[in-house]
This record gives C-alpha cells, structure tokens and sequence, in this order.
C-alpha cells in the first residue's frame, strides 16, 4: 500500500470518528503527544520492540483486531497494542492524517526531502547529534 493510499485511509478512519475539527496546532500537539507517550515507554523501562496488549471491552460494530498467541477469542474483548512500537505508528497515522485534511502529497514531499537530505554534507556539516 502506497504512503498516499494510507494518508486517506488514516483521514477515513479519523473523520469517520469525529477527529476532523483540530487546528493546525492542536494537530502538531496531538502528533508529539505520540512521540512522548513513546519516550515515557521508554523511560519505564520498554524495549523499542517490545509490543503488549491491554484488555478492553469491544464496541458493537467495530472491526475484529488481530489477535495474538496471548489472546482470547472472546468476542467481548479487543486488546489495544502499546508500546514504542504502537506509539510510532500512532505518530505516523496523526502525520498521515494531518496529510489528508491538508492535502499534502506525502510521497512526493518525502522523496523530495530524502533527495535534499542525501546531498547535504556528513552529519550536515559538524552536528554532534
């Protein structure tokens, strides 16, 4: 699936559910959010790969989510993912809707920018970090 074939689908999904009305700055804020949740993993102690599900009660009418070996079949339960890995996608999915409300073309702002990286100097010149 192409980046702009998600970008749409995330932007469904988002106003299917309501989140259509954000400014440009809540939606800045809610995208770094993301990113703090994940660090917060981190500074618990997470590994950046380690995934583990929470149990919570399944609205009527929602899709069936994935499961896995630690799971049940209830149909009464979903089980949210979380961890840094979780929380990344979070960050990519509010970016990629971000993307859709503005109609910005992600996959021809990314190769541009990529492009533009690989020509600047080793670590652009003398950055430590």
């Amino acid at each position: 699936m192409t980046l702009n074939r998600l970008r749409d689908q995330a932007t469904h999904i988002a106003h299917s559910h309501g989140f259509k009305d954000a400014t440009v700055g809540e939606d800045i804020a809610l995208m770094h959010s993301e990113l703090s949740e994940a660090l917060e993993d981190y500074r618990e102690g997470a590994s950046p790969k380690k995934v583990w599900y929470e149990e919570r009660p399944a609205i009527k009418g929602t899709f069936a989510p994935i499961l896995h070996d630690e799971q049940s079949e209830d149909p009464n339960i979903i089980y949210k993912p979380c961890g840094i890995p979780s929380e990344m996608a979070d960050v990519i999915i509010r970016v990629l809707h971000f993307c859709g409300k503005h109609e910005i073309d992600i996959e021809a702002a990314i190769a541009e920018k990529m492009a533009y990286n690989d020509s600047r100097p080793y670590k652009h010149g003398g950055k430590k970090l």
